[in-house]
């Protein structure tokens, strides 16, 4: 059998987790800073904060811009649904743009959703191709908004020769470390900014909106056990475990990256003269990361037909995304099919294909073979 995506764990990671089960601190310890450190330090970020997941990254980071009732915020619908809840979570609205032939959101429609409620805009960068953020980022700063990027498909993606989550053309960015993406903490998220206000907010918010620090209290401290809750938070802490992992994972990053872009070479050079695929198109100034590995087909039924050949021939794939607005529970708040066509012809016609470091040549052949047979018959 054979997924479209998992984890890639060796002796060295888990050993990395025994040796905290073995330490002092099970949580809220030096792992987590180890982590964040490496981690800005791997984006080229000045600030990084982890958290439990990344849906939690996300809703943390709309409520450190403010973002609330009464604001809109530019979404896309091509992505997973937490990239639009966080919007919702905070009382806000999520205003959708619609996608290009890449599934990126499509930067010369932004303007024309933007009005004077408009707070922020969340690109995301879908597949492990990169938005055109500087394009994005002279939007947002001619009307004044905030930028979250999503980079959960996009550690490791470099873009105008920096990474994703360097936030150089952006207020926050968001990672997830589930087990499909590029490194894992079984569960997990990270946020990075380069912006020290913000940063002391993400700190507080993801514990509860509490503080230790003397010099943020608002009352006089009553002795050194003393501790305020300042604002609304949750908690949304990561464990030293996870971090443990994800120290380990974050070492084998660049290999990890390496193999990626190896299968993709191979899966690029198999299809390109298929005239029954389409592949998505790197733009020059993008380094793609490959989180995942997307084609897409004519139509609908051709989608389904070669979703079901694959599996026959155990081959699990997957199709990324039912856009957002398609969703019932949106379809409830008032969005409607057709509104975004570009985004509902792109899900209809796509599959993403196996793609993981631990794939062997074999599997990868094997799944060309099988895809390249479909066409023959």
């Amino acid at each position: 059998m054979i997924i479209y995506g998992k984890q890639t764990i060796d002796q060295e990671d888990i050993e990395s987790v025994i040796n905290i089960l073995k330490s002092d601190f099970l949580t809220t310890g030096p792992k987590v800073y180890e982590f964040e450190k490496n981690f800005a330090n791997y984006v080229g970020s000045k600030y990084a904060v982890a958290v439990s997941n990344g849906t939690a990254a996300l809703h943390l980071t709309c409520l450190s811009l403010g973002i609330s009732e009464g604001d809109e915020v530019i979404c896309t619908p091509m992505t997973f649904a937490a990239s639009v809840n966080c919007v919702l979570y905070c009382g806000a609205t999520p205003v959708f743009v619609d996608v290009d032939e890449n599934g990126l959101m499509d930067a010369s429609l932004i303007e024309e959703k933007i009005t004077s409620k408009t707070k922020a805009i969340i690109p995301v960068h879908y597949s492990g191709l990169s938005c055109n953020t500087k394009l994005i980022k002279g939007i947002a700063d001619k009307h004044n908004l905030k930028i979250i990027e999503d980079g959960c498909h996009a550690l490791g993606t470099e873009i105008f020769e920096y990474k994703i989550g360097s936030c150089i053309n952006s207020d926050l960015c968001i990672f997830s470390f589930h087990p499909v993406k590029h490194i894992t903490t079984g569960e997990g998220g990270m946020i990075t900014t380069n912006d020290e206000e913000l940063y002391n907010k993400l700190l507080k918010l993801r514990t509860h909106g509490i503080t230790k620090n003397a010099g943020e209290f608002i009352c006089e401290s009553q002795g050194p056990w003393y501790y305020e809750m300042q604002d609304l938070g949750y908690n949304y802490r990561i464990t030293d475990i996870q971090c443990a992992l994800g120290v380990s994972q974050l070492k084998k990053i660049d290999n990890f990256l390496d193999k990626r872009r190896s299968i993709a070479k191979k899966y690029d050079n198999a299809f390109k003269n298929n005239k029954n695929i389409d592949l998505l198109k790197s733009d020059n100034n993008c380094l793609n990361s490959y989180h995942l590995y997307v084609i897409k087909l004519k139509d609908e039924k051709t989608r389904l037909q070669l979703f079901n050949h694959l599996k026959d021939n155990q081959i699990y794939c997957q199709v990324h995304y039912i856009p957002v607005h398609l969703h019932p529970y949106y379809q409830k708040l008032g969005f409607k099919k057709g509104e975004l066509p570009n985004a509902e012809d792109f899900y209809n016609r796509v599959i993403s294909l196996p793609m993981y470091p631990n794939l062997t040549d074999e599997e990868v052949d094997y799944v060309i073979d099988k895809v390249q047979n479909f066409f023959k018959k």
